[in-house]
């Protein structure tokens, strides 16, 4: 997997907070870089599921489960 460099911005208490608690952890090389990839991927997988139910809201949950499940089994 190849990376990309990023510039972001945050504000000055969150990366205060963010190295205290990497510190706390003993921080590492690339701790900072992994917590970043983790919380965007973490964001993106809550914005992804708010997505669905938007889209899905006529259907109840278990007809959701079922398909899911049935799916999986007839992909095996």
């Amino acid at each position: 997997m190849s990376n990309t460099r990023w510039s972001v911005v945050v504000p000055e208490d969150t990366d205060r907070a963010l190295r205290i608690y990497l510190a706390r952890k003993g921080t590492r090389k690339g701790d900072l870089s992994r917590f970043v990839d983790e919380a965007v991927l973490s964001r993106l997988f809550e914005l992804t599921v708010e997505d669905v139910k938007e889209r899905n809201p006529a259907y109840a949950q278990e007809d959701i489960l079922e398909a899911i499940e049935d799916a999986l089994v007839n992909d095996q």
